[in-house]
């Protein structure tokens, strides 16, 4: 049974501890590393928490699974450790056993598919993606490395997810749109048509939810931001973009 250090003390580092005692998965769970101080020392629902991830080549033999919430936290702490010299096969890719992954698909190093995800067939996954329960993946969907897909949320087939890229519980997207890097849309969110990278969109239909800064084309006498290229058209569907606003903040 290999050894496992989950890096960040919370919440989805909890669910997995959990998911392995009740099942028995055969990875041994012998520490956490956190930076926080105030969490040194103390256990987390029964696993140490045995230093900080400065610490994290004194395991030589040890595998990890990064926990951190949040893409941009969650790459930062790879690009730590991989300044430690912990790269590709010292992660573990941790799949709830109630999940089937099919012929043909492939999960990255370090990412977590959570209970009763459904794959249907030809699904790519990146490195540290976070699969929440209950998303429903279909045939030759994209998944970049460090994007987090919330519990519910439904791709239709031939969708890309970028690098980093939020998807909102709950949220639905549109066979074969690309949502690009670092994207987030909110939940319950229903995505029709590609959404930039960078950019936040909620709302049915989802629609942009803020300005966002643009490079000037040759000649522009007015260059510096784009404002959303569709407005809300009823009272009903401006109070759905508020509160996927809100759910993204």
């Amino acid at each position: 049974m290999a050894q496992l250090l989950l890096i960040s003390a919370c919440g989805l580092a909890r669910e997995i501890i959990a998911i392995m005692r009740e099942t028995r998965y055969p990875n041994e769970v012998i520490g956490i590393l956190d930076d926080n101080p105030d969490f040194q020392g103390r256990e987390l629902d029964g696993v140490p928490v045995i230093g900080k991830l400065e610490t994290a080549s004194r395991h030589p033999s040890a595998k990890f699974l990064v926990c951190t919430g949040g893409s941009a936290g969650r790459e930062n702490a790879v690009g730590r450790l991989s300044r430690a010299g912990i790269t590709g096969s010292r992660y573990v890719s941790f799949i709830d056993p109630s999940v089937t992954v099919p012929a043909g698909s492939r999960i990255g190093d370090g990412s977590i598919v959570l209970a009763n995800v459904v794959m249907t067939t030809a699904v790519n996954m990146g490195d540290h993606a976070v699969v929440m329960p209950r998303v429903a993946l279909a045939y030759d969907n994209r998944i970049g490395d460090f994007a987090i897909l919330a519990a519910g949320a439904a791709l239709g087939g031939q969708v890309t997810v970028g690098s980093g890229a939020y998807l909102g519980m709950n949220s639905s997207i549109r066979r074969g749109v690309s949502i690009g890097a670092r994207a987030s849309v909110g939940l319950g969110a229903a995505v029709l048509e590609d959404v930039p990278a960078g950019e936040k969109w909620g709302g049915v239909p989802a629609a942009p939810l803020s300005v966002h800064p643009v490079r000037a084309a040759a000649g522009d006498s007015n260059p510096g931001h784009t404002v959303s290229p569709r407005t809300p058209r009823s009272a009903f569907e401006r109070l759905t973009l508020s509160a996927s606003l809100l759910a993204l903040q």
